[in-house]
């Protein structure tokens, strides 16, 4: 999860609208049972909340967009950018490459006959890290199917996850193979062929977050009240958000009723040409949680997607703590599919996860070779990636190509993309 292209608008406009008390009791409550940060926790938040003060004094009331790109991203006090661990059991969430080694082993399998077609000089491009697990696994699958890429570059700005991520790969690979990992802080600006992936990436770009008054598209804010605390505030839209929320409506064939409060993505085109434009054959693989557009803006989901995660705990109080807490969003994989086709792919096709991996020869690594301890654990693990009641159908997992690359046939198989 990072944010390659952070927006920050910047704009102000008069007349906010603050949340009434009634609208405030219809979202979420807050999980009052979240631990309490430590000393250095509350230290670590409490400078982040003081940049994020001394910018709205400056500039006047933030973007929701602009909060979630400081709040994840600020250097040495973002989210992502600070030390604390968030993968796994010790962080704040579990992502299928920190199940275990299927995930990364499977996907690699899928990603072979594209690496081997396309020749000695294709590499691996991860966007976003994660704590380096994925790397791992798949570049030891890689190598086991003799179709080790020339470098599998890992694109994370974070100065911190990149070091952890640098003593994993030479902590538990071979030297030789550890070696074809490298590290970059932005996409390559040269053409190059091969494979670029992306798990639960798009999901933590900075989301614009809307509603509609009497009509009117408002943009949600965060502005200081009188006693100086954080608060969520209305604002009349610019051109580029009132025009991404009009696209949907059109497309929806329907206009969004007056208090329906959501996300959008304005920049999701711009961000997807940022990270693929330079790869001229090859694939490109998303896999994240969300819906197809009529799925996501249904009008029982009226206010929005937005979760907050700390220490495995999901809340919805963007406001509370921040710099400890995650800040993601469903993804809206329509708009997905209309902007890496705008990027000038070919769509390959749309699935759930669960039916991708299936179909990819996730089973075929539960072998007999195993003692019955590891094969509980392993099929423990498929149970989480595939169920529909877990990842299986939460994540969905969508693919675009370039240069005539034959690509992921198990994503094909269970094409669902006449839902977008």
């Amino acid at each position: 999860m990072l944010a390659i292209v952070a927006l920050s608008f910047g704009l102000c406009f008069p007349h906010a609208i603050v949340e009434s008390a009634a609208e405030r009791r219809g979202r979420p409550a807050l999980n009052t049972q979240l631990p309490a940060p430590n000393d250095d926790e509350r230290e670590h938040s409490d400078q982040l909340a003081a940049l994020l003060r001394n910018e709205i004094r400056a500039t006047g009331s933030m973007p929701f967009a602009r909060w979630m790109e400081l709040c994840l991203y600020a250097p040495a006090l973002g989210y992502y950018s600070a030390g604390r661990t968030k993968f796994g059991a010790a962080g704040d969430f579990v992502t299928a490459p920190e199940l275990g080694d299927l995930y990364a082993r499977c996907l690699a399998r899928a990603f072979a006959p594209t690496l081997r077609a396309l020749g000695a000089d294709a590499d691996v491009l991860e966007i976003g890290g994660g704590s380096g697990a994925f790397a791992v696994a798949a570049l030891r699958e890689l190598a086991v199917q003799d179709v080790l890429p020339r470098r599998f570059l890992i694109l994370e700005p974070s100065a911190d996850l990149a070091a952890r991520q640098r003593a994993r790969v030479a902590a538990e690979l071979p030297p030789g193979i550890a070696a074809r990992a490298a590290w970059i802080a932005r996409p390559p600006e040269h053409g190059w062929r091969g494979v670029l992936f992306a798990n639960e990436v798009v999901d933590a770009l900075p989301t614009t977050r809307f509603t509609l008054r009497e009509g009117e598209v408002y943009e949600e804010h965060v502005a200081l009240d009188e006693a100086g605390r954080f608060a969520r505030v209305d604002r009349p839209a610019d051109l580029l958000v009132g025009n991404a929320v009009r696209h949907l409506e059109r497309a929806l064939g329907a206009a969004f009723a007056d208090g329906y409060r959501s996300e959008v993505l304005p920049q999701l085109p711009y961000w997807v040409q940022a990270v693929s434009a330079s790869l001229e054959a090859g694939v490109v693989l998303f896999v994240d949680y969300g819906y197809p557009r009529a799925e996501y803006y249904l009008p029982a989901r009226s206010d929005g997607t937005l979760v907050c995660h700390y220490r495995h705990r999901a809340h919805a109080d963007p406001l509370h703590w921040p710099g400890l807490t995650d800040l993601t969003a469903f993804v809206d994989f329509t708009a997905l599919a209309e902007a890496g086709v705008g990027a000038g792919f070919d769509f390959v096709g749309y699935a759930p996860q669960g039916q991708f991996l299936l179909a990819s020869g996730l089973l075929d690594l539960v072998d007999d070779g195993l003692s019955e301890r590891e094969r509980v654990q392993r099929v423990a693990e498929v149970k989480r990636l595939t169920l529909p009641g877990d990842m299986g159908e939460r994540f969905q997992a969508i693919a675009f190509a370039r240069g005539g690359v034959d690509a992921l046939p198990g994503l094909r198989a269970f094409d669902l993309s006449h839902r977008l």
